[in-house]
């Protein structure tokens, strides 16, 4: 009777182990669809993010491609994009006034009134004021910045030195550099220099742009009077004339030795 007690005692246990088992299957199975759905909803997000990541990746190793990739002191200026140039608005011409009413205005304006012929006030013109004695001009000597203002605005800089020089008749002269450059801190030092800056005064307006700092108005002044994009070797010295025409680029020309003399020379030249 006990044998036949302990025998169905085994028998249960066995019955309860085989009904744990698939259970637990069932619940490996589980986790494991749980783990892939959020693998799934994974992989869907991915595209996004990584396409976004890599494009901040693109934008923020340009400059160091610049320094590494690239001869020293030289910078890589992209291509203008042809898709963001601002369309031209056309301006219509006023449509003319009609003839009757030029007519109508003419003929209801009164002619004006003069001095009787023979008059007192005709005999005896109005005497010319003298004009006042003028000051003599005197040119300030401002004082020689060296390095480049990544904060400041070039295109504002650009136009306020342009209106100086219609006004002085002084020559502007365009520096684009980066401050991590040496050849445009040897260009700083002899710009710095009491001659040189001598020169400067007395003939330029001096705009000093960055383009270091991957600043794209910047680059698309530089664009704007050195037509193309690509490798520039700084610093990138233009000279405009007081209407805005390049009269020199040294990214066509190449750089004057950045010395006393092949500076002064440069400005001499140009002045």
């Amino acid at each position: 009777m006990s044998s036949r007690a302990h025998s169905s005692a085994r028998h249960g246990r066995r019955s309860q182990r085989g009904l744990r088992i698939p259970a637990i299957a069932a619940g490996v199975a589980t986790v494991a669809a749980l783990g892939a759905a959020w693998a799934g909803t994974q992989t869907l997000r991915s595209p996004g993010s990584t396409a976004a990541s890599a494009a901040a990746s693109a934008s923020a190793s340009v400059e160091a491609r610049s320094r590494t990739e690239l001869a020293p002191g030289t910078v890589f200026v992209p291509p203008a994009d042809p898709s963001s140039a601002p369309a031209t608005p056309s301006a219509s011409a006023p449509a003319p006034a009609s003839p009757a009413v030029a007519r109508g205005s003419a003929a209801a304006s009164p002619s004006p009134a003069g001095p009787k012929p023979g008059s007192a006030a005709e005999a005896a013109p109005a005497a010319k004021p003298k004009p006042a004695a003028s000051a003599p001009k005197t040119t300030a000597k401002a004082a020689f910045a060296p390095g480049y203002d990544s904060a400041a605005d070039g295109r504002q800089a650009l136009d306020a030195a342009l209106r100086a020089a219609a006004a002085d008749g002084k020559q502007v002269l365009l520096d684009f550099g980066a401050n991590w450059c040496g050849n445009c801190k040897a260009a700083d030092k002899v710009f710095g220099q009491p001659a040189t800056n001598a020169l400067l005064n007395d003939s330029y307006h001096l705009v000093k742009i960055d383009i270091g700092s991957q600043n794209s108005a910047n680059f698309s002044i530089l664009r704007k009077y050195s037509s193309g994009g690509g490798s520039y070797k700084m610093p990138v010295l233009i000279v405009l004339s007081p209407p805005g025409t390049v009269r020199t680029d040294t990214h066509q020309s190449g750089n004057p030795a950045l010395t006393a003399d092949g500076l002064g020379s440069f400005l001499r030249q140009w002045s």
